[in-house]
């Protein structure tokens, strides 16, 4: 199953942020560019280019050789985009997604919330007692929350990620 260019985007943003798509734009498809070429490619700062660059490499989204400039004796760093590595990188994000949902879903159903009528504070039954059931932020009376359809909102985002996941190991 391939990605198309919304997912690989949304993908790349999550692990190395939505500022260096522009970069990423610039070096898919090519190998082994200069990051001085990149640099005046994408139109920005060599700094700001290698912090994106650095970003991309701590997720494996990037690859570089180096080369020792003959004249100048300074090291000169080639980069290459590795588009396999996205895929790889939407099933770890979607597991590490499991895992807070699963959390979450576990913390909707052990406890007991209460809320205000301006719904400015959510508290648990301990943080409301300590309360005395009046929110913090607008001093209202506090009234239990009937959390159901939150549970079962997490409950159906959890099946929906399963299923996804799954599919993804199989391709």
């Amino acid at each position: 199953m391939t990605l198309t260019s919304k997912e690989i985007d949304t993908v790349i943003s999550e692990v190395a942020g939505e500022d260096v798509l522009e970069l990423v734009k610039v070096l898919k498809g090519k190998r082994n560019i200069s990051e001085f070429k990149l640099a005046q490619d994408a139109k920005q700062e060599i700094n700001i280019i290698r912090n994106q660059l650095y970003r991309l490499y701590d997720s494996n989204l990037v690859s570089f050789t180096r080369k020792k400039d003959k004249q100048k004796g300074w090291y000169i760093y080639y980069w290459t985009f590795n588009d396999g590595r996205v895929k790889d990188l939407r099933t770890l994000l979607k597991k590490k997604r499991l895992v807070k949902l699963k959390e979450r879903l576990d913390k909707e159903q052990k406890n007991q919330f209460f809320l205000c009528k301006n719904a400015c504070s959510r508290l648990t039954f301990e943080q409301a007692t300590d309360t005395y059931y009046k929110c913090p932020e607008c001093a209202s009376l506090l009234n239990q929350q009937d959390n159901l359809k939150t549970i079962n909102h997490i409950q159906s985002e959890i099946e929906i990620l399963e299923k996804e996941v799954r599919i993804n190991q199989k391709n």
